[in-house]
């Protein structure tokens, strides 16, 4: 028997392909994201995310460059335990083709 055996995606992989095909779904998976910023205990998921969407946009290499940071700096900001400063998310953010912006918190808004 000759089978064929189809080459396994990885969710991540896929993940990656779906952002980078559907802009307005990178935006809303990163606005979601960043609100896992401000809390300590879930900020490596806001910055896995953003990772994730520097991979779909370029790559980290590529976004690196385009932020002006070194690739292994960008690898270890957005990492689990990175801590980026204002400047490198910004730049990171610009690098692929969004920004930041503030909305009123729903909480506060009563």
């Amino acid at each position: 028997m000759n089978k064929k055996i189809k080459a396994a995606v990885s969710h991540h992989e896929r993940e990656v392909a779906e952002l980078r095909a559907d802009h307005e779904l990178a935006v809303e998976y990163l606005k979601a994201a960043m609100e896992s910023l401000d809390d300590p205990d879930d900020r490596a998921a806001g910055l896995l995310a953003l990772r994730t969407v520097a991979e779909a946009y370029g790559g980290l290499g590529a976004v690196a460059a385009e932020a002006g940071i070194s690739r292994e700096s960008l690898y270890r900001t957005l990492s689990a335990k990175g801590n980026p400063t204002l400047k490198t998310l910004l730049a990171v953010l610009k690098a692929v083709g969004m920004k930041l912006s503030v909305e009123p918190d729903q909480h506060m808004a009563a």
